[in-house]
């Protein structure tokens, strides 16, 4: 997400975090916390996300809320503790990505403003997509990359000089070479998007408004990015999310880690405060433990994220998993490839 350098030709935007949705894949975690609340390296995604906004000059942002909307408002406030100015759009049903932008056009009025998902990570300089944008006049220019398993996400088409010719499903003729692409969940529009958005309805922009741009051959253009990004949408990218950040693939401002030495701590963890390891616990490698968590004698984590407050008990493992809050896992017990929330019981040796 991060290590832009700031300078003095920062956008000056507003933005918009999409953080509506109820991160179905990631159930039954998402049932009690909010996906945006999701730690990586101990603190919420939501807040890596308002720190690469406003490293890069963007300080007015508008966060679409829907599900459990109070915890993340409790946490936030009003954004000044995180050096920016939060305005916050809750929906009382949910209203789709195009909805949610539809309702905040008096925050935005007739500027050109950012949009992004709450559960991306890119290591992006902002500057450029806005200069590319401007240059070509753009209306809607989406932040699209290659992918090797292309074949995994809906039809983008994209021509050389930037121009998107097919969107899924519809497109404009076109006679030139073209390259297929993904969308990244990170774009850049200008008010012209709110005439084409019904009011107080669900409604998608990928599903309901990108195509019929498309189609009516208004300029919507790709900015190709060639750096990092992950979306974590799912157990394992938001596991992969903090190993890339562990090997230092992805940097992130994190809370200070104190790494446990010891004769079975495999490097790298990230550990949080008050946490109990037994000598003989094996921690690591790719293992981030909350505050408070217990690692008991004889047990095993590897390549897994203990949220606050979690406990393994003796002769336990945890490989591949996310351990809620507070979750307590009995003697003897092996956790792999799992999500386990407090309302859950523990699993059966």
């Amino acid at each position: 997400l991060h290590g832009i350098p700031e300078n003095s030709r920062q956008p000056k935007m507003k933005a918009l975090i999409l953080a509506a949705g109820f991160g179905t894949r990631l159930k039954p975690l998402t049932n009690e916390l909010p996906k945006p609340l999701f730690p990586v390296l101990n603190r919420p995604i939501l807040e890596h996300t308002l720190h690469f906004l406003s490293s890069q000059g963007i300080k007015e942002i508008a966060i679409n809320l829907h599900h459990r909307p109070k915890k993340i408002i409790d946490y936030f406030g009003d954004g000044k503790d995180f050096g920016v100015n939060l305005h916050y759009s809750k929906e009382e049903k949910i209203l789709g990505t195009a909805g949610g932008i539809k309702k905040l056009q008096s925050y935005f009025q007739n500027e050109t403003f950012l949009v992004i998902n709450s559960d991306v990570f890119a290591d992006i300089n902002l500057n450029d997509i806005l200069k590319f944008h401007k240059e070509k006049k753009s209306i809607l220019t989406l932040v699209v990359r290659q992918d090797a398993n292309i074949e995994k996400y809906r039809s983008i088409q994209r021509v050389e000089e930037g121009r998107i010719v097919h969107f899924l499903g519809k497109g404009i003729k076109n006679s030139e070479p073209v390259t297929q692409v993904m969308f990244t969940g990170i774009q850049i529009m200008e008010p012209d998007i709110f005439s084409r958005i019904p009011e107080d309805k669900f409604c998608g922009t990928s599903e309901d408004v990108f195509p019929g741009m498309i189609q009516d051959e208004m300029p919507v253009y790709g900015f190709l990015h060639d750096g990092y990004w992950i979306d974590m949408g799912t157990r394992e990218t938001y596991i992969q999310a903090q190993t890339d950040a562990l090997d230092g693939k992805l940097s992130l401002k994190t809370s200070s880690s104190r790494n446990p030495e010891g004769p079975l701590v495999v490097p790298p963890v990230h550990i949080g405060k008050n946490c109990k390891i037994s000598q003989d616990a094996q921690l690591g490698p790719y293992a981030v433990l909350g505050d408070g968590c217990r690692v008991l004698s004889g047990s095993v984590v590897e390549n897994s994220i203990l949220w606050p407050g979690a406990t393994v008990g003796n002769n336990s493992s945890v490989q591949n998993s996310i351990i809620g809050e507070g979750v307590a896992i009995d003697f003897g017990i092996n956790v792999k490839d799992r999500s386990m929330s407090s309302n859950e019981k523990t699993p059966l040796p």
